[in-house]
């Protein structure tokens, strides 16, 4: 019979230090106060605690379930749950590439492989200096902007490999790095912060938060009957020679005018027959 060593059984997670949970259960209150049932809570408790260590640990789960009086199984089962919530240590910027669909078509497969072999990472690991945690992320919700990096949520539109390796450079070299629309960066800490939902005090960084870009708002400006300028767009690696209206920045890299049935007299619509006919 194969002897099975079942080891011994984990010791109970240890509390944060004293300070440090007096300033925490401070913040949780604050939170839990938002909710009818403390239990809803659990979310942004979870990355409150992530704020404080960069991952979630044994300690922050034992925090969250004795605060909102669950069981720690309970507290792990979200957070567990949730790619989010980070489960071991962390770089300060999260760079999450999109390998979904239109993505990986548009050179998001690309971008990984050359930033795993750039930085010396396999997908959810970390640079040796602490500064970059590698993943790829199914989808960035951005398929306007194709193909799309993430860093700390926020949004590195129209990447290549050469720009995407530029970025983390620079993120590792304490440069500045601005994203292509939205808040400013800042750490991961200080974004799992913020999601906890404590206001982001740095000067104009609400100011400068915003959703979607023009080219993800096309649809609803020819809902409302306005029009565009055609736009001619080069292929990747070639001089740009974009004719937008003026003021317009921005745009996808692959929203060029396509030829159709209307524009295209060569090419008109109508029925196709069946193979043979």
């Amino acid at each position: 019979m194969t002897d099975v060593s079942l080891g011994m059984p984990q010791l109970p997670a240890p509390d944060f230090p004293a300070d440090v949970r007096a300033r925490l259960e401070a913040d949780a209150k604050e939170v839990i106060a938002r909710y009818p049932d403390s239990r809803s809570a659990l979310l942004p408790l979870l990355h409150l605690v992530q704020s404080e260590e960069g991952h979630v640990t044994r300690t922050g789960v034992r925090f969250c379930a004795e605060v909102l009086e669950l069981t720690t199984a309970e507290v792990t089962a979200v957070s567990t749950f949730y790619s989010m919530y980070r489960r071991r240590p962390s770089g300060d910027y999260q760079v999450g590439v999109c390998t979904n669909t239109l993505c990986a078509v548009m050179g998001g497969d690309a971008i990984f492989e050359e930033l795993k072999e750039h930085l010396g990472v396999g997908n959810n690991e970390t640079t040796d200096d602490g500064k970059v945690t590698l993943e790829h992320i199914e989808c960035n919700a951005a398929c306007d902007f194709a193909p799309v990096v993430m860093v700390n949520w926020e949004f590195f539109d129209n990447q290549t490999p050469a720009s995407a390796k530029q970025m983390v450079d620079d993120l590792r070299a304490g440069r500045e790095v601005s994203p292509t629309r939205g808040a400013p960066l800042c750490t991961f800490k200080e974004t799992a912060r913020i999601l906890a939902g404590f206001p982001d005090e740095r000067p104009g960084a609400v100011e400068a938060t915003g959703g979607a870009g023009p080219a993800s708002l096309i649809g609803l400006r020819l809902a409302k009957g306005e029009t565009t300028a055609a736009r001619i767009v080069s292929p990747r690696g070639e001089a740009r020679q974009d004719r937008a209206q003026p003021g317009a920045q921005h745009l996808s890299s692959h929203d060029a005018p396509q030829n159709t049935s209307d524009s295209d007299p060569n090419h008109p619509s109508g029925p196709v027959t069946e193979e043979g006919e």
